[in-house]
């Protein structure tokens, strides 16, 4: 079953394009990174999924429901973190989740094990105004999970958090991932992503510019692989010995292939024959950064 469908949706303000003609589905338990620049439309296609907002144009479906029409029970399903969570500073930690779950109509006694989740379990008398960032970002997540949601959207949500954190926070959502949970997640941390998502969105201008899994937008973008031989005192007879392979650069102790990544596994076998000339091999595929530049800044296509 599709826990989100968004069909051939388009979202206008005015004379102003928000959203153009972006179509996806994602199925529960899966995790989407949505990539974009500000202003590319993310935030609105969480409005959308939210309920917040209603299309102008297309249609939006959220665990088989109009999330613009829906009834309340459908909303304590949906879990949502925004960039910029603000909270009462005059309230302590506790009082603010036990607040926020009785407006969203789940049971209070699960508050305590949230806080301790998220790491504030120490902090949860403390008033917010007293709170870090992190700490917010932290109270902000918490909330987000109240009553388990089958949905959670999540943008910019490791900001203000340190990697000790940030670990503990994608092996939450790893764990509600298991339980179904389908995640959606907005950052321009990418390098924290690439390890950790299944598929990726890349919005621009509007437009879904690019969608797929890693190796799927790698191969699409047709990116070149990078790979460094480490050749100590015999660099010039290696590149010598390399006839057909793009080399970019050769110094005293290495040269630099580069190729398609449909090319990768025979210039691999190549290199293999050169036996102890070459005492190591790296290999660097086209990260994450490089896929957002390629299709983030690039044509648009669908």
């Amino acid at each position: 079953m599709n826990a989100i469908v968004i069909d051939h949706v388009g979202k206008t303000y005015g004379a102003q394009a928000a959203l153009a003609d972006v179509s996806f589905s994602l199925a529960e338990g899966a995790l989407l990174a949505l990539l974009g620049h500000n202003g590319a439309g993310k935030t609105t296609l969480m409005k959308l999924m939210l309920g917040l907002i209603r299309p102008t144009s297309g249609r939006v479906e959220v665990l088989g429901c109009d999330p613009a029409g829906a009834a309340m029970e459908f909303r304590r399903h949906l879990g949502f973190l925004p960039e910029n969570v603000a909270f009462h500073d005059e309230m302590t930690g506790r009082d603010t989740l036990i607040f926020l779950a009785r407006l969203k109509g789940v049971a209070s006694n699960s508050c305590a094990a949230l806080l301790e989740r998220v790491g504030l379990a120490p902090a949860a008398d403390r008033r917010v105004k007293t709170y870090s960032k992190g700490m917010r970002q932290r109270l902000g997540l918490a909330q987000a999970l109240l009553g388990h949601p089958r949905i959670l959207l999540l943008d910019e949500p490791t900001t203000g958090l340190d990697p000790v954190l940030r670990a503990e926070f994608f092996d939450i959502l790893a764990e509600l991932r298991k339980g179904g949970t389908t995640v959606l997640l907005s950052s321009h941390i990418l390098t924290e992503l690439e390890a950790r998502t299944e598929l990726v969105a890349i919005m621009r201008a509007g437009r879904l510019a690019a969608w797929g899994t890693l190796p799927q937008l790698r191969a699409a973008a047709a990116m070149p692989v990078r790979i460094r031989l480490s050749t100590p005192g015999a660099a010039s007879r290696v590149a010598n010995r390399l006839g057909g392979v793009t080399i970019a650069h050769v110094n005293d102790h290495s040269v630099d292939l580069t190729c398609l990544q449909s090319e990768k596994m025979a210039v691999l076998r190549h290199v293999a024959g050169l036996d102890a000339e070459v005492q190591d091999v790296d290999i660097h595929l086209p990260t994450l950064d490089d896929i957002y530049l390629h299709f983030g800044h690039g044509e648009v296509i669908q």
